[in-house]
């Protein structure tokens, strides 16, 4: 088999769909990638990995839906995204909770909903 006969041929239109979802996806991929560097805490980190990088990924892999079509390597692309979007979420849910069972803190002045360590500040007199 030559190599010209397994070669996929793509329209414009759908280059073009594939090329923005690429972009896209690399897009929300860096943008994780500079939240987890750069965010301060692990929740931050988490939700900023989690979410970017679920768009990021699930992005590319439609990127991979468009170009080969629904059958074969398309299909195992809307796979990866079914699969992103079941598991990134419970993931980052399972270690936030685990950060928070090892006493891992909240940023300076922010307690877990229903957690009163603290009073609220009273309004200050004009």
């Amino acid at each position: 088999m030559s190599a010209e006969a397994s070669a996929v041929a793509v329209g414009p239109v759908r280059a073009a769909l594939v090329v923005v979802l690429l972009a896209v996806g690399s897009f929300f991929l860096v943008v994780g990638t500079v939240g987890l560097l750069r965010l301060p805490s692990v929740y931050n980190r988490l939700h900023s990995t989690t979410k970017a990088t679920t768009l990021g990924a699930a992005s590319i892999s439609l990127a991979g839906f468009v170009f080969y079509g629904p059958g074969g390597e398309g299909l195992l692309s809307l796979v990866t995204v079914v699969f992103l979007f079941l598991t990134a979420p419970t993931g980052a849910h399972m270690i936030s909770r685990s950060a928070q069972r090892m006493g891992v803190p909240f940023v300076e002045g922010v307690s877990w909903p229903g957690e009163s360590d603290t009073e609220p500040a009273e309004p200050a007199d004009d």
